[in-house]
């Protein structure tokens, strides 16, 4: 699977990076029925606005194209990495209800 990154108002680490690329990309052994290597999850990641400094300030967005569709996931938090988790695993549950609908 292709991961491509954005991050408007973040500063991407190379450690944030891996984190997003290792999460993410764990859902490939998902998507063995769609032929993994044609799937893109495009990843945004960032902080909502830049005024608020508590709260749930982290934003998570993730668009995964697949053959036959698209899925997408969101989330807001105030830990990015709860946040990546969180849009991972509401990605899991997409591609199980996806694989449900298109196994005819």
């Amino acid at each position: 699977m292709k991961i491509t990154i954005q991050a408007p108002n973040l500063e991407l680490t190379p450690a944030l990076t891996e984190f997003i690329e290792t999460k993410i990309g764990g859902l490939e052994k998902f998507l063995k029925k769609f032929n993994p290597e044609d799937a893109l999850a495009r990843v945004d990641v960032g902080r909502g606005t830049r005024h608020h400094r508590h709260g749930k300030v982290y934003h998570v967005d993730v668009n995964l194209l697949i053959p036959g569709g698209t899925l997408r996931a969101a989330h807001d938090d105030e830990d990015i990495r709860k946040a990546i988790n969180a849009v991972r695993e509401k990605l899991q549950r997409e591609i199980e209800k996806f694989k449900g609908t298109h196994n005819q």
